[in-house]
């Protein structure tokens, strides 16, 4: 028998968590996580029927993706090329009046906006393809020990990883989940959008700003003044990287010392970083 099967056996035979709350989840593996939302005060009818419905997954996939990403490089290269740095110019220029009045608002280059964005998500033309709800309602199950010893059995081996290993990641990696799950719980019922409904990274960031969930909640702005804040409108996108920079230290006229180290709270990678700069020093040269 196959260890998700023993898994999704174990967890329905586990039935107190769903007769107390009435759970009907479709998928076992979330019972647990669906526990811990309702005691913490979700509705509990609405959390229910969030995890009842056929497209809510474990995410095994996005799971892995995490200990890929950490044995593979990313190809900066890429975004400095002539054809990257013309799609960047055309962008500046489609989005002119949403940069500048960001840079007004936040004294942010609009140059390093537009380098932010190409280099997160290629200027909104890839927003991610993985269910945020079920990447991080699946990085949260991790938690339960059941859950988790099942995805180690699963787990691809590598020479830089072992079940001890494994074991302090994923406690790590399920508490921040748990708390990010949260947040974009909060995010989506503010502002009338369907959690189960939104796509993005592997990493659970989302929108052509690329933020977190709990980034969102503290740095996102409403760039268009609908009344909304929405991280796949440009405008928003915009208005709410140039809140993030300012809010973490930048200022106008600012250093290339500090401005790495507050690019880099954005991304913490010296590679994306280096990058970031050449980029914005190309286009304020055009």
């Amino acid at each position: 028998m196959k260890i998700w099967t023993i898994l999704t056996l174990v967890l329905v035979l586990t039935g107190p968590v769903l007769a107390s709350h009435n759970i009907e989840a479709s998928e076992p593996h979330f019972v647990v996580v669906q526990k811990w939302l309702i005691n913490d005060g979700f509705d509990k009818d609405w959390v229910a029927s969030l995890y009842a419905r056929p497209n809510v997954k474990f995410d095994t996939a996005s799971a892995r993706s995490y200990f890929r990403h950490r044995e593979e490089t990313l190809d900066y290269d890429q975004f400095t090329t002539s054809r990257s740095i013309e799609a960047a110019r055309k962008y500046m220029n489609t989005h002119t009046q949403a940069l500048q009045n960001t840079e007004k608002a936040y004294g942010v280059d609009r140059e390093v906006i537009t380098a932010i964005l190409l280099v997160e998500i290629r200027l909104g033309t890839y927003t991610g393809k993985r269910s945020i709800f079920n990447t991080l309602s699946s990085l949260s199950a991790l938690k339960d020990p059941t859950v988790r010893d099942a995805f180690w059995k699963e787990m691809p081996k590598t020479p830089r990883l072992n079940q001890k290993k494994y074991t302090e990641w994923a406690a790590g990696k399920s508490r921040w989940a748990y708390r990010e799950l949260k947040a974009f719980l909060k995010y989506a019922s503010k502002q009338g959008m369907d959690p189960t409904e939104i796509y993005g990274s592997y990493a659970g960031a989302l929108g052509i700003a690329q933020f977190i969930p709990s980034s969102i909640v503290v740095y996102a702005r409403d760039g268009n003044k609908d009344g909304k804040v929405n991280l796949f409108h440009h405008e928003d996108a915009i208005a709410s990287v140039g809140s993030y920079l300012k809010r973490n230290g930048w200022r106008p006229g600012i250093d290339r010392k500090k401005a790495s180290k507050v690019i880099y709270r954005y991304n913490h990678s010296e590679y994306y970083v280096n990058t970031v700069l050449k980029i914005s020093d190309i286009l304020a040269q055009m």
